[in-house]
């Protein structure tokens, strides 16, 4: 593979542009930006975005031979004016992960490649992963983010060239065994061998799906690629990308679409079902005991008020992950579960831990005790005074704790669900203690007898379970947070 280079003329025009053009017309945006130091050391929630799109999620040209690519076909914006809007909305870091078709694994290390390296030079305080959203063969989409290193371009492409169903590639197109799922076990394993282990994510789990069963993601897929890579494969999207699809801009009249873009079964609280089902699919799997992580995303293609479906990354969903801000913490923090989600800005930070004795654990921990312990649960969130980018000043008023049985045994049994898991408390402000933004709460456990997880999540809403989202609702007034959970792991004998 020849070396990546960028015209230098053209590198510094672009940071001219972008870092006093476009900032200067953001408020509360630097003409200059600061320069991220790789020595910052402190652990801090730090919010980011997984699944974006660029002008290269090309769409092609079926009618010359072979196939040309359209730039903006999918994605509309370039990757340096996504990375400058996601600084605006407030996240730390963000991963670049195109899709294309045909060979796109060239237009990746080509010009995608290139175009990150200048918005990491204009964007300097915003943490940029590459990555690529692929085509799994045998599945949807996911996200996979690579390690920031001199090769990571290299990286992306020989999984994309490989292993990506729709991309070609190649003098001859794939043949049928290219949608198989043994390939995506064979990339798993490939993956393994890499110096640094890459992080892989399904995106939008339950798109597919219909009133019959799961689509082309389902259980078995997600099991069988966390038993082949359990630290490569570690989660899926709790809620998915395109938000805003039901939101109609003046500008662009057009019809309602669902909710995450979801045209059978609907997102609930913009959550997808695997996700928000209590004791669903979700459940199931931590219920193994698998160390199963969420996220949330805003799969931006196009802005809402330019007729797409999507908000700017930052601008609705966030994923926080407790990590310093460094390539490697951030994504061994999302490796380790160490991560909850938003949607409008409705919590910025939370604290949640689960203690015996002087033993503690917190989101994405172990704890291991004997039979008959006690455990205290006690949930910090940072309920923001300021508004969120609707102008709205959302307020939290349900937080749920929600336990369900470790027993790998009976969930082989029923593979989808969970039927032991339930909200043990739902705390309301008569519950909590207010200080400042910050509400605090906790609640004791008696005797714990078997192994069990914990998570918590809340909302904005009066709904006890998230409801199945309507057509053309505003999704600025359903907000939700979910942590990914804690285990209490009980030695049997």
């Amino acid at each position: 593979m020849k070396s990546i280079r960028v015209c230098r003329d053209c590198r510094n025009a672009a940071i001219r542009f972008l870092a006093v053009s476009i900032c200067a017309v953001l408020a509360g945006c630097d003409e200059s930006p600061s320069q991220q130091s790789d020595g910052v050391s402190s652990l801090q929630w730090l919010a980011g975005d997984h699944h974006i799109h660029s002008q290269y999620s090309v769409s092609w040209d079926g009618s010359v031979e072979p196939s040309a690519p359209e730039l903006r076909g999918h994605g509309t914006y370039t990757i340096p004016h996504n990375a400058v809007m996601a600084r605006h909305f407030g996240l730390d870091w963000t991963v670049a992960t195109d899709h294309g078709g045909r060979a796109h694994s060239r237009i990746s290390i080509e010009q995608a490649y290139p175009t990150l390296l200048i918005a990491r030079e204009a964007v300097p305080d915003l943490i940029q992963f590459y990555g690529v959203e692929l085509n799994p063969p045998g599945a949807d989409h996911a996200s996979v983010i690579v390690a920031q290193s001199a090769d990571e371009a290299e990286q992306i492409y020989s999984i994309e060239s490989q292993f990506d169903r729709s991309n070609v590639g190649r003098l001859e197109p794939l043949g049928p065994e290219a949608d198989d799922e043994s390939r995506m076990l064979e990339a798993l394993e490939f993956m393994e061998g890499f110096a640094q282990k890459p992080v892989v994510i399904a995106n939008h789990p339950a798109r597919t799906s219909d009133a019959q069963g799961f689509g082309r993601t389902g259980p078995t897929e997600l099991r069988d690629w966390n038993d082949t890579a359990p630290e490569i494969a570690i989660g899926m999207e709790g809620a998915p990308g395109h938000q805003a699809a039901g939101l109609i801009p003046e500008n662009y009249p057009r019809e309602a679409r669902p909710r995450g873009v979801y045209p059978r079964v609907p997102t609930r609280g913009g959550f997808d079902l695997m996700t928000a089902e209590l004791g669903g699919v979700w459940d199931a799997m931590l219920g193994e005991g698998r160390k199963w992580w969420i996220t949330a995303t805003s799969d931006s293609h196009r802005h809402w008020t330019e007729g797409g479906n999507d908000f700017w990354p930052g601008e609705y969903s966030k994923t926080y992950v407790y990590a310093s801000k460094t390539y490697s913490s951030i994504l061994q923090s999302l490796r380790e579960g160490r991560v909850f989600v938003t949607t409008g800005d409705l919590i910025e930070e939370l604290e949640f831990t689960v203690s015996s004795g002087t033993d503690t654990a917190t989101v994405g921990g172990s704890l291991v005790v004997s039979a008959a312990s006690d455990l205290v649960v006690t949930i910090r969130v940072k309920d923001p005074s300021g508004s969120n980018y609707n102008g709205d000043l959302p307020e939290v008023r349900r937080i749920d704790l929600i336990v369900g049985n470790v027993n790998p045994s009976l969930i082989e049994a029923a593979e989808r669900s969970n039927p032991s898991t339930h909200a043990l408390r739902r705390f309301t402000e008569a519950d909590w203690v207010r200080e400042g933004d910050y509400l605090s709460m906790n609640h004791r456990i008696a005797g714990v007898e078997g192994s069990v997880y914990l998570r918590i999540r809340g909302t904005n809403t009066d709904e006890m379970e998230p409801l199945p989202d309507e057509l053309g609702e505003n999704p600025w007034q359903d907000l939700w947070f979910y942590s990914n959970p804690v285990f209490v792991f009980v030695p049997s004998g």
